[in-house]
Formats: C-alpha cells, structure tokens, sequence
C-alpha cells in the first residue's frame, strides 16, 4: 500500500508535459491498488479535474452502476486513465502527451499486477491493442504481450460515455460488462495452463471461444 501511495505522489509532481499547466488537478487513479481487475479510460474530465478523482461524473455513475450490476464496488477495483491530466476543452490526447504519460501508466499496472484490464473506449484500447476496432473488438478478451509489463489480458468495451450519447450501445456496454467474471474467471482456471500455444481459447458464458493471444 505504501508502495503506491508513493507511486501516486510521484505522479502528482509530474511536468513532463503542458498539460499540468492547464489542469486544475492531476488525477492518477483510485481504488484497491491489490485488485484483480483495472479499468482504464482515456482522461480526465470537467468533473474529474476538479476533484482529483477519475470517472466522477455521468459516466462514472453509469460505471458504478454497471460495478454493481457484478457485484463489485469502485472499492473493489482500480480505475485510471491513459492521460493523468485533462486536456483543455475535453480534446483527444495528443500522441506527445499519451508518450509522456505512459511510464507512470506502466508503473500502475506493474504495481498492481490486476489479472485483467479493461479498457474503456477507443483510446484505452488503441494503446494497447493498436490497428483494432473497437466495434469489432469489444466483448473480447485477448492477452497480448506487452513492453514493459509482459503477457497480460485485456477486454475492450465501449467508453460509458459513449452509450451514455447513442442509447445503442447501453445494452451492447451492459452485456459485455456482465461477462467480466467469466472472464475472470476463465483467467484464474488458465493461469497454471501451458502457455506455449500460438492461440489459447476461453470459455464465456455463454459457450462461445474468445481468443487470448
């Protein structure tokens, strides 16, 4: 615990890049820095820039809802983002500034260890899972092997804001959400498998093979 409450003040103090500048607060993330599971997402917002806290407003309320829906609480997890600072007017991180985050990011997961990432949005999924869609990706758990961190698995859903805006996609997010423990699940029944394969497969819930690369 004292490992990351360290880890979190280094990143408080960072200037590596403009946007501590501009930003009211720097926000590196919160919840259990043991969990099984991390969400990541893009940045911070409005709201989230203000109190210091990722995924405080109507989305993270959507996420709360969704936690709950598992049986889990933001207590339960960790929740963080690519960017630890807000860009002006809510934009798309700028590649330079997605670099200069990314070792703390880094930092976080090896901290943690979680079993699985998920990745909210396209953004999330693009650093890690580059040359994907996130239409044809989402609902997916794919283990990838990463610098810096080794094999880990990720599973890619829609940005809670995003079904927030196109009510479509609620019940797509809500779905795929309520799949996290199987795949959780089907990671703990993998861990002491042979992971010589090319491709390894996982059980859903609903009967259907989901590839982990």
């Amino acid at each position: 615990m004292s490992q990351y409450k360290n880890l979190e003040e280094d990143i408080k103090k960072c200037c590596a890049c403009p946007l501590r500048g501009t930003c009211a607060k720097v926000v590196p993330g919160e919840g259990n820095p043991q969990a099984e599971i991390m969400f990541i997402g893009e940045s911070p917002g409005a709201k989230e820039d203000k109190q210091g806290r990722p995924f405080v407003g109507a989305a993270g309320k959507f996420l709360n809802e969704m936690l709950e829906v598992i049986g889990l609480r933001r207590e339960d997890v960790f929740i963080a983002n690519i960017l630890k600072c807000r860009p002006p007017g809510n934009r798309d991180p700028l590649p330079e500034e997605v670099e200069a985050c990314w070792p703390w990011l880094l930092e976080q997961i090896r901290s943690i260890k979680p079993k699985l990432i998920v990745l909210l949005g396209r953004h999330a999924m693009e650093r890690f899972l580059s040359n994907q869609k996130i239409s044809k990706i989402h609902g997916t758990a794919v283990r990838r092997e990463i610098s810096g961190i080794g094999k880990q698995v990720f599973y890619a859903l829609y940005h809670p804001a995003a079904a927030l805006y196109q009510g479509s996609l609620r019940e797509t997010l809500i779905a795929d959400f309520k799949r996290i423990p199987k795949v959780l699940e089907a990671i703990e029944k993998n861990e002491n498998a042979p992971k010589g394969s090319v491709e390894e497969k996982i059980e859903t819930e609903e009967g259907k093979q989901e590839s982990l690369f």
